[in-house]
């Protein structure tokens, strides 16, 4: 059973993050359902072990949310965005702090992979009529999309499956991330202005600070932001994550007269597949013992102080964040957290690394992965000329979080 645990759980991430395998056309979900499914065949897990691994609360809340965001999308919300943009950027500098401050405050209430989805066409289109260089841009929308969704459970996948395992209530999430994201965010635009300061020393052209973006439908638009403020409302209350996400996206269905065909079709159904199935590949290797021994090996270099334990287990994330994926690593850890001197803030700790490790390569997040697959024909990245800035953005913003949980290690938060 081991061996086939082993075997199934390497070939999955091998699959996972390369998104092929010799004589096999299989992507990341694929990828993931085939192991799943392997799990169960090669007896690794019984059928009701598998449904049982299955966490219902992260795909009704991931769901909820993607429901939410597409009636956004639908309304025209993002042209809004884009018009605001274009409303305050009247340098080069000032339209990357805008581009920065915009995608990484959007990223922690509508999912980063979204922001990046609706925001990659619009920089494109706009530095083409500025006749500027859309790379700095574009890496301060992947960069600050990764960076802005730490600060709220709902921000990005692994946040949300924080939320799900931990007991950290939306609120005292968002405060005591609050100061970590608003400091990388800062990280973010000097960095980007350090590599491009060549190209970013122009005055944006008045003539073209005209939006042809269509007509939102405000009404559609207010009550989306109303279903946001109802979620966000309740979550504060302390209500369940998942049950919140999906109330929200039911009034949303019920008052928004549109055909709900038109909005589930915007769901990425194969991401709560994907998750689904790393569900049990994760329960499968769990099982066979791989993960405990894996634990018991790191212990010695855990079982020291609470400060070395932060920065211990802070850059273990950093590093297996990018070497299994982020959420992947979160379903596979999320059993350590319990073995620390402080748990509750080890959680985290655990949300932090695992997020700012997504700017550390190319292939770190899904939000680069989106940027750089949308922006390929008009503004083609070489892998080194990408990872050097973001890698760098990602080491600092790190640095800077770690530096601020041992901060509230020593003050005594728990």
């Amino acid at each position: 059973m081991v061996l086939s645990a082993v075997v199934i759980f390497t070939l999955t991430y091998i699959t996972i993050s390369v998104q092929r395998l010799p004589y096999f056309r299989l992507d990341r979900t694929s990828g993931a359902l085939v192991g799943a499914v392997a799990m169960i065949a090669f007896g690794v897990l019984g059928l009701t072990e598998a449904y049982q691994a299955i966490n219902p609360d992260t795909i009704i809340l991931l769901l909820g949310m993607m429901i939410i965001v597409a009636y956004l999308q639908t309304s025209g919300f993002f042209d809004i965005v884009s018009s605001f943009i274009l409303k305050h950027a009247r340098t080069d500098s000032q339209l990357l702090f805008t581009v920065i401050i915009v995608s990484g405050t959007l990223s922690a209430f509508f999912v980063n992979d979204t922001v990046c989805v609706m925001l990659t066409p619009f920089i494109l289109t706009l530095t083409s009529r500025y006749r500027t260089d859309p790379k700095p841009y574009l890496l301060a929308l992947a960069s600050s999309a990764n960076i802005g969704s730490v600060a709220t459970l709902v921000g990005n996948p692994q946040n949300m499956l924080v939320g799900t395992f931990s007991r950290w209530g939306y609120i005292p999430f968002f405060f005591m991330m609050l100061p970590i994201a608003a400091i990388g965010l800062i990280i973010d635009f000097y960095t980007i202005k350090f590599f491009f300061r060549k190209k970013l020393n122009r005055t944006l052209s008045g003539e073209v600070f005209r939006s042809e973006s269509r007509r939102p439908d405000k009404p559609l638009v207010y009550k989306s932001l109303a279903a946001v403020l109802i979620v966000i409302i309740g979550l504060s209350a302390g209500a369940n994550l998942a049950f919140m996400s999906i109330l929200g996206a039911s009034i949303l269905i019920l008052i928004a007269n549109k055909r709900p065909d038109e909005i589930f079709a915007r769901v990425n159904w194969s991401l709560l597949l994907f998750f689904a199935s790393l569900f049990v590949v994760v329960a499968g290797i769990n099982k066979a013992g791989i993960v405990a021994n894996v634990q018991d090996f790191l212990k010695p270099y855990f079982t020291i102080s609470t400060e070395e334990q932060i920065v211990g287990f802070s850059f273990v994330s950093l590093v297996l964040s990018n070497i299994v994926s982020n959420v992947p690593y979160v379903m596979i850890v999320r059993h350590w957290v319990a073995s620390f001197n402080l748990p509750h803030l080890m959680w985290l700790v655990l949300a932090m690394s695992a997020t700012f490790a997504g700017n550390l390569t190319v292939v770190g997040s899904v939000a680069n992965m989106i940027v750089l697959e949308l922006s390929k024909i008009r503004a083609p990245f070489k892998f080194w000329e990408f990872t050097k800035v973001s890698g760098a953005i990602a080491l600092l913003s790190w640095i800077a979080g770690t530096l601020i949980f041992i901060v509230y290690a020593k003050l005594g938060v728990r």
